[in-house]
């Protein structure tokens, strides 16, 4: 009968994508592909906005199996010791189509998680202030259609199972449970004719596809003869997919008799498989090769050769760890026999460090290994190790590349030379990890029988490894319940821990940007001093508030080693902006010349109102442009009303408005200019301390003149003096009509 074959389709909401500068511009999209998928399919469709600001674009798409994808735009430097394999990935053009549907199949994908990252190109580092340009949306989403088998069948070890072919468009499915500590596998397939009694022509796939990197095995049988396949370290307590396909030319129908058995790995003990050690044996400390467990504490040297014999039948020898959640993405793992494990000659050590939960692939997986060099005896042997995902290795060699039947591991070694060796896993797959250890010597390991090693090892799970050092940031990213972490660099570093120096800011040029955007600041004391020289207490106040501010945020706000924060950052940051804002709210209405009661009721009201929507959105454009316009308003109608009550221009003077006016409004708009058009990453620290000089300059220039009843620093007067006298201290009583 025909197989029953179920489709299911999934879909998650669609992303606005990204410039790539960091990790965190990616958009993650996380599926998992239910068990006995046959068939997978990638639906992914992107689409651009329709105004002019739109441009031709291409959007790169990368694909990982068990964890978010490795990726590397920007060719950047990876931390040493990291391991870095390339991410398949595919571009999507969006060119005179305002949308692009791409279609991506796999056939037999591994069950499990599977990851999409979509970006734009490298980003132009322009710094735009929000509302000032509108950027050209790009939207990507990706939906996911799998054709799952409902009635697979199921090959049991050790019994020969009969199968038939339809026909060779319909190939035949099947999966085998690998249990655990299987040190081999082998699928034999017998008796194959075809429905003429013909010998038959067949391809057998074993395994399931994963991206990056796939490791199927495949096998073409022809005749009827006995066809098969040998694995070594198949993946433990995994279902194993097998699919026959016939290669004949005719529609006919194939039969044939499957037949899988394993090869058992029996570590520690001749009777049972290897199991991990509870918290209450280890208390007693076992020795490797006895009948009680497989060991995990030092062999006493003159047990040492009595064990031998003993360990000849052991697969491997374990060590009970421990896994400990710290936080998020944040794991250590303690082995319950101390640090440091024996490793020997004859089996391996193997160490599980559990990485399953679903919620461990968002960070970065460390292994430092350390040699005790005075517990080898033999300066030539050396210690290899290899981690692995889903089974172990359980032969190291020299000639031995550290890969299992599916997986290709990562090999370490330490010797007496070079006593310490360390392995970092981008965005480990979520699986069940390995570490084999195994003592091995240059003559053979006929010279190393009793010789046996320590070895201190130091595993943990870290967001960001070595907290993306002294010029990154280590950000939590999130995509619906799913976390993971990457790493935002400063200062002109890159790469994925901020290790790449290549464009790096030397400390000369961080203390320069320092000084420039924290000391432009002084600019503003011209200002405050003409303020209070004119008896404008009120604005010198708020000009001397936005000074203090701006200094020390900026002095807080450097990327590098030049920081020093006084208080919290967002305090800071809160402060610098409201002061800004301000400012130019109370010098325009202090240009208006506007009765003093009518003046300080918008300067309060018109502060509290900053106030508000500055924590509603601090970086947007009308925060700035709100006030300004408004205070333009009130300005330009009080100088219509002096200017029709007098029947003559305001302000009369002609040198007020070539020496004073004209020169603080073109300062100011060239200080608009160069805060909205030309500020970059890279140009920011003297382009933005411009802005800080020319702010500060027009607002000296545009300040008005003081009332001619005033002299000059009246204020100090009043200060010492106990009696005064009242003064008729009317708006228009000194103008000319």
């Amino acid at each position: 009968a025909d197989s029953l074959y179920v489709s299911e389709y999934f879909s998650q909401s669609a992303q606005k994508l990204s410039f790539y500068s960091w990790y965190g511009n990616a958009k993650l999209f996380h599926f998992h592909v239910p068990e006995d998928t046959v068939l997978l399919r990638w639906l992914l469709q992107a689409s651009r906005g329709k105004g002019p600001e739109c441009t031709d674009m291409e959007v790169t798409v990368h694909f990982r199996y068990g964890a978010p994808p490795v990726i590397n735009p920007l060719g950047t430097r990876f931390p040493a010791n990291a391991t870095v394999r390339p991410s398949y990935n595919i571009s999507i053009a969006l060119s005179s189509a305002a949308q692009n549907t791409t279609f991506v199949n796999i056939t037999t994908p591994a069950a499990g998680h599977w990851f999409i990252a979509a970006h734009l190109p490298e980003a132009a580092g322009r710094i735009e202030v929000k509302g000032f340009s509108t950027p050209c949306p790009y939207i990507f989403q990706a939906d996911m259609f799998v054709l799952r088998l409902t009635d697979m069948p199921v090959l049991e070890p050790g019994v020969a199972m009969p199968q038939t072919i339809v026909s060779p468009a319909k190939p035949l499915h099947a999966k085998v449970f690998v249990p655990k500590h299987a040190a081999g596998m082998q699928l034999e397939l017998r008796s194959c004719v075809t429905s003429e009694q013909k010998a038959c022509a067949v391809r057998v796939v074993l395994g399931s596809i994963t991206l990056p990197q796939s490791f199927q095995r495949i096998v073409t049988c022809v005749g009827n003869i006995t066809c098969s396949l040998a694995l070594d370290s198949p993946p433990w307590e995994k279902w194993l997919q097998i699919m026959v396909e016939s290669l004949g030319a005719t529609n006919g129908s194939v039969s044939l008799v499957m037949l899988a058995s394993f090869t058992a790995c029996r570590p520690g003990s001749s009777s049972s498989f290897l199991s991990f050690l509870s918290l209450n044996q280890s208390q007693t400390s076992p020795r490797p090769g006895s009948a009680a467990a497989a060991g995990s504490s030092a062999v006493p040297a003159g047990e040492a050769s009595h064990n031998v014999s003993k360990q000849r039948s052991f697969c491997l020898q374990t060590q009970p760890v421990v896994r400990e959640d710290l936080d998020v993405v944040s794991v250590r793992y303690r082995l319950l026999n101390g640090p440091s494990v024996p490793v020997g000659s004859l089996s391996p050590t193997l160490l599980l460090l559990n990485l399953n939960t679903g919620m461990d692939s968002g960070g970065s997986l460390v292994i430092n290994l350390l040699l005790n060099k005075t517990s080898l005896s033999l300066a030539n042997a050396t210690v290899a190790a290899c981690v692995s995902a889903a089974s172990p290795v359980l032969s190291l060699n020299a000639t031995q590349n550290c890969s299992t039947a599916f997986f290709q591991g990562y090999p370490l070694s330490v010797r007496t030379s070079s006593a310490e060796a360390m392995l970092i896993v981008l965005y480990p797959q979520t699986d069940v990890w390995f570490l084999s250890l195994q003592l091995l010597c240059p003559k053979g390991q006929g010279e190393c029988k009793a010789a046996e090693a320590k070895v201190t090892v130091f595993a943990y799970l870290t967001p960001c490894f070595n907290d993306c050092g002294p010029y990154g940031q280590c950000s939590l990213l999130r995509r619906h319940g799913y976390l993971y972490a990457g790493c935002s660099c400063k200062a002109g570093w890159g790469g994925w821990s901020c290790t790449d120096d290549t464009k790096a800011q030397s400390v000369g040029v961080q203390n320069l940007a320092t000084l420039l955007l924290t000391l432009s600041n002084l600019m503003f004391l011209p200002a405050i001093a003409v303020a209070v020289h004119r008896c404008y207490l009120v604005e010198a106040s708020v000009y001397t508030y936005t000074m203090f501010f701006s200094t020390f945020y900026h002095a807080c706000d450097q990327p590098g080693v030049a920081v020093m924060c006084i208080m919290d950052y967002d305090t800071l940051q809160y402060c610098d902006f409201l002061g800004s804002v301000v400012s130019i709210w109370v010098t325009i209405l202090c240009m208006s010349r506007v009765k003093k009661i009518l003046k300080y009721v918008l300067f309060v009201l018109g502060t509290l109102l900053i106030a508000m929507s500055l924590q509603l959105d601090r970086r947007g454009v009308w925060n700035m442009m709100g006030p300004c316009l408004f205070a333009l308003v009130i300005m330009i109608a009080a100088w219509v009303h002096h200017g029709v009550k007098r029947r003559h221009c305001y302000p009369p003077s002609w040198k007020r408005w070539v020496f004073y006016l004209l020169p603080g409004i073109t300062l100011a708009f060239i200080a608009i200019s160069v805060y909205a058009f030309m500020e970059t990453n890279e140009n920011y620290y003297y382009t933005h301390s411009i802005w800080h000089v020319l702010v500060a300059c027009s607002v000296a220039f545009l300040l008005p003149p003081r009332d001619k009843h005033k002299k000059p620093w009246a204020w100090s007067q009043k200060l010492t003096c106990r009696y005064q006298i009242c003064q008729n201290d009317r708006e228009e009583l000194y103008a000319v009509t």
